[in-house]
């Protein structure tokens, strides 16, 4: 899913190519996209689009009239910069946004179709869309201690509940708790006030560092290639592969639809975190520590890791 700095790119790119503008059409391949009915989606047609915005995960069209346009892209869906009229894919094409200068295409490469497009008159019927979560880039050491501790969660949840955090999801997440050195399970209300002040940090170190870098890479152009996977990375998709810092082997926890990278070293003392799926298979038998999975290992190869003493030895 798209996150705050993808999102903040998106919404720069298209207020520099199309702000000021009048929306001369708007085309629509997939019905379901459209949530809402009044104003109808054809209102906006004709009008000017005055600013873009990032309301969440979400991106706000704002035109005249008091008319604004919510964009959802949930997990899969994209937007795309086109030449004027450029045709709506057959393929995972949901709507266009003809501008003089070009076309916005809006796309989702899903079955699922959890994409959607709202239309509002007034920012009070903004409200809905707002989960409440502070903005991490903006909020305050005080906000944004109330906002972690608020509930007794695990780190990793809570930074990616919008009713908390706004804007962070499970890529940046990770990097995030990698950069404080934190375990993805270390709960809330058990954090000291130094580790609090770090997460803060963190989250405006990593989110601040991705978008620069988004903007760099996009440049003039637009985002094309919006993706949770980046290979400069330090722990996100990147699991057993070692540690841009440690070198320890880069692990995983699997929950619902998402799953936690993180090193063991830098962020849990060595503990390696219970896998619902693979803790439950191996109970016992489930290596408590990297450096007993990492002896396993190299009972099985029976070659040295890195770092061990030579067999017959102590460490």
């Amino acid at each position: 899913m798209p996150e705050l700095p993808d999102v903040t790119v998106y919404v720069e790119r298209l207020q520099a190519l199309a702000g000021g503008q009048r929306l001369e059409r708007v085309r629509v391949l997939s019905p379901f996209v459209v949530r809402t009915f009044d104003p109808p989606l054809d209102a906006v047609e004709g009008r000017t689009l005055l600013r873009v915005e990032r309301l969440g995960k979400r991106l706000v069209l704002e035109l005249d009239e008091e008319l604004l346009v919510v964009i959802h892209l949930m997990i899969a869906g994209r937007l795309r910069w086109r030449p004027p009229g450029a045709p709506i894919p057959k393929s995972g094409g949901l709507a266009a946004f003809d501008f003089a200068s070009g076309t916005l295409l809006f796309t989702e490469a899903s079955k699922q179709k959890r994409a959607s497009l709202h239309v509002v008159r007034g920012r009070a019927q903004l409200d809905p869309f707002d989960r409440g979560g502070v903005d991490p880039l903006t909020a305050s050491p005080r906000a944004f201690r109330a906002a972690i501790v608020r509930e007794n969660r695990t780190l990793k949840r809570a930074l990616t509940d919008p009713r908390l955090l706004s804007g962070i999801g499970n890529a940046y997440s990770d990097e995030i708790l990698f950069a404080a050195c934190l375990s993805p399970v270390a709960l809330t209300q058990r954090l000291e006030d130094e580790q609090i002040a770090r997460l803060r940090e963190a989250c405006r170190q990593v989110l601040g560092e991705w978008t620069e870098k988004l903007r760099q890479a996009v440049g003039s152009g637009f985002p094309e290639k919006v993706t949770a996977f980046h290979e400069a990375m330090a722990v996100h998709g990147r699991y057993g592969q070692p540690c841009r810092k440690c070198g320890t082997q880069v692990q995983r926890i699997r929950y619902a639809a998402n799953e936690a990278n993180y090193c063991p070293r830098c962020q849990t003392g060595g503990r390696l975190l219970a896998d619902r799926g693979l803790s439950r298979l191996l109970k016992r038998d489930w290596p408590r520590t990297i450096d007993e999975l990492e002896d396993r290992l190299e009972d099985q190869s029976g070659r040295r890791r890195p770092g061990s003493a030579p067999a017959g030895r102590k460490r």
